[in-house]
């Protein structure tokens, strides 16, 4: 029996569509492709791709293996829409993942949803934080100081900005930064480079 019958084919509804989005999201943040996932949840290809464009609604014998292979609770997978999940095109506040980072005092967060062409990020760096060296990587970059100060040095020249400064570069310069005042900083920070591919003092 083909596979398909995994899931009841019938006209796209927003449940579905919703369910849709957030299992290629989940597919896509694990780097899995259609073939990938649909060889570890015991599913055809075809099935798969109908549930992810909404074609198709997941039926109870799919979401066990499906969430199991995705390494998830089954309810991720059908949480109402107004539960804090993340979609294919938006991330929840309390649901940003974290980009490891080998700097002491800095954190980034994940703001961009996955397969995005744009890498967004919430910087943060605590006072006296910074990068370990200057680095360099593929891209352009741009960024914003939503809060505190940064130490920004682009191609060897140093800039101090502040609240509401933003800055723009191609990431092939070298860079750094560090916050050298007494209060935490936070920065909205966008590549063109994946999460993977972006270091600090690598």
């Amino acid at each position: 029996m083909d596979m398909l019958d995994e899931a009841a084919e019938k006209p796209k509804d927003d449940a579905d569509v919703r369910v849709g989005r957030r299992v290629r999201a989940l597919r896509l943040e694990r780097n899995l492709s259609l073939a990938d996932l649909a060889a570890r949840a015991g599913v055809s290809i075809g099935a798969l791709s109908q549930i992810e464009r909404g074609m198709s609604s997941l039926r109870v014998k799919v979401i066990w293996p499906l969430a199991a292979a995705l390494d998830i609770e089954p309810s991720a997978l059908i949480a109402d829409g107004n539960d804090a999940v993340n979609d294919l095109y938006c991330v929840r506040a309390n649901s940003r993942r974290a980009i490891p980072v080998k700097s002491e005092g800095i954190a980034k967060a994940l703001l961009s949803p996955p397969g995005a062409t744009l890498t967004g990020m919430l910087v943060t760096v605590d006072a006296g934080g910074g990068t370990a060296g200057a680095y360099a990587h593929a891209g352009h970059e741009f960024g914003f100081v939503v809060s505190g100060e940064v130490e920004l040095v682009v191609d060897s020249t140093k800039y101090v900005l502040k609240t509401g400064d933003s800055f723009a570069f191609k990431s092939t310069l070298l860079h750094a930064f560090c916050n050298p005042g007494a209060e935490r900083c936070q920065i909205l920070w966008v590549n063109t480079t994946k999460p993977s591919e972006v270091r600090d003092g690598a």
